[in-house]
């Protein structure tokens, strides 16, 4: 792919999961396809499933390059040196026996489509009609599972019903219920967790982020996804959450001037990915609102004075409750907007307001 087209399956600023020769904190899943390899009964279609950014296409990568330099044996397991010609070729996407299957790049609008079409999953068929010239492996990622249409998904469940002999499936899916359950029920399955501090830590540093907060504050709020760290790291997250936790702590007479700011930021060209960002925040914000009250105890603390704001404005189950609810129907409002063009700095302040008048409820 060229140089000035973006990769919908590389997290800005990090290495693409095909050039990184190191997984952290999943060993159970890599000993998990490991012994099925071992032992002669390889599936031909695995759905590699978990949270986003925990490895599920790193691992799909390791796994297609320990295949392609013919599965060797020893106690280095599915890892393959940098320099074996294996790895660079895999990793330039030279290597004729791989196939990546991702949204496409649209000349017309030179912009990444939204979704995997039907023509992305027939030049899977295509791939697999031609022989390995030396006999061996043939491997096939698709990423993301979530990206399929529905026509496109109909086309790869052809596909995994007769499959061709030596063909390797590996399908990085976030939410494997929004799929044909026709095409579960065809795949083995390796479960991919939320990595800990010391994995976290570990796999930011070789994306090329030393963390500059406390590791296990950036655990607690990224979910113990490395993509969502180095993104809350890149696009200064911890700054942002740490001004809603501002926002929130003034409720229910929260702060009109910083709620505008706020705001403010998510409007106009170029702020798609910080209104993306503040989203998601804002959604995560809610999360632990409500987690606190149904368990009376605030997660691990993200930025200063967060905990204690959990605590006075979700102190019950039925503040939980009251919060949840208000997840919900702020997605369903957000997704709204989206869908009819409202005006994201409208739509955050509307936000904010509601969460207001949720916090008034839960002091009188």
């Amino acid at each position: 792919m060229s140089d000035d087209i973006p990769e919908p399956d590389r997290i800005a600023g990090a290495p693409h999961p095909r050039e990184t020769a190191a997984l952290h904190g999943q060993d159970a899943a890599q000993d998990a396809f490991l012994s099925v390899a071992r032992g002669g009964r390889l599936h031909h279609g695995w759905m590699l499933t978990g949270p986003r950014g925990v490895g599920k296409a790193t691992l799909a990568w390791r796994i297609a390059r320990w295949m392609i330099a013919g599965q060797p044996e020893g106690d280095a397991g599915l890892y393959i040196d940098p320099d074996q010609p294996a790895f660079r070729r895999v990793a330039s996407l030279g290597e004729p026996r791989v196939l990546l299957c991702r949204r496409p790049w649209d000349e017309k609008t030179k912009k990444l489509r939204k979704q995997i079409t039907v023509e992305e999953v027939r030049k899977l068929k295509s791939f697999f009609n031609m022989s390995a010239a030396d006999g061996g492996w043939r491997v096939a990622i698709v990423d993301a599972m979530d990206d399929l249409n529905v026509p496109a998904q109909n086309a790869l469940l052809k596909i995994l019903e007769e499959p061709p002999e030596k063909v390797l499936f590996l399908m990085v899916c976030h939410q494997p219920g929004r799929l044909l359950p026709t095409i579960r029920s065809r795949c083995r399955e390796l479960r991919l967790g939320a990595l800990d501090a010391a994995s976290l830590g570990s796999a930011m540093m070789d994306a090329g982020y030393a963390p500059d907060a406390d590791t296990q504050a950036l655990t607690s709020l990224s979910g113990g996804s490395a993509g969502e760290a180095v993104r809350l790291i890149a696009d200064e997250g911890l700054v942002l959450y740490g001004n809603l936790i501002a926002i929130l702590s003034a409720a229910p007479r929260m702060d009109r001037m910083l709620m505008t700011r706020v705001a403010d930021g998510c409007a106009g060209r170029g702020a798609e990915e910080r209104y993306d960002l503040t989203v998601r925040l804002i959604a995560l914000l809610l999360n632990r609102l409500s987690r606190t009250g149904a368990t009376g105890q605030p997660p691990v603390e993200a930025v200063e004075g967060e905990a204690a704001t959990l605590r006075r404005l979700a102190s019950t189950p039925f503040a939980a409750q009251q919060w949840a609810e208000l997840a919900q129907t702020t997605s369903a409002r957000i997704d709204h907007g989206r869908l009819v063009n409202l005006d994201p700095a409208q739509v955050i302040l509307d936000t904010f307001l509601a969460i207001d008048a949720t916090a008034r409820r839960q002091i009188q």
